[in-house]
């Protein structure tokens, strides 16, 4: 009997039985096809390109760079996780860790804009619609991981 390999809602290739299936070239680039990483990516350009274009000169070196710094860190830590999905636990942990960066993301849009730093209303609301988009995907990523990998 051949066993057909599927994808499934979270973005993992599954065999019949269950098991997480790899491709050969997933290695070198498989989080690259993760929606939550290519969202955190683009979510961190932009926030880094937002703060060396739209915030005083003051704010480059106080929470221009906690804000990027904490942007950056929610594409890393889901590469992380993928490195070690071959563990639930570690991948679990890094996806917090990502979820974690993404709520302080939020919070430091917050400040920027509360201050004045941010003053585009528009900058703001879509930074901060896509960061919470994210936070909600990486919450349901996480879910699935949780229900679907098999250590």
């Amino acid at each position: 009997m051949q066993m057909r390999n599927t994808m499934n809602d979270e973005g993992w290739m599954m065999n019949d039985m269950g098991a997480v299936m790899e491709e050969p070239q997933e290695a070198a680039s498989g989080y690259q096809r993760l929606e939550v990483w290519q969202l955190a990516r683009d979510l961190s350009i932009d926030i880094h390109r937002m703060t060396l274009e739209a915030l005083p000169r003051f704010e480059m070196h106080e929470v221009g760079s906690q804000v990027r710094r904490s942007a950056k860190s929610i594409r890393a830590n889901i590469v992380e996780g993928y490195g070690k999905r071959r563990y639930k636990m570690d991948f679990l942990r890094h996806l917090t860790y990502a979820l974690g960066s993404a709520q302080e993301t939020l919070d430091h849009l917050d400040t920027l804009h509360e201050t004045g730093s941010l003053s585009s209303q528009a900058a703001h609301a879509e930074l901060t619609s896509r960061t919470r988009l994210l936070i909600a995907k990486l919450a349901t990523f996480m879910r699935g991981v949780e229900l679907h990998h098999r250590s």
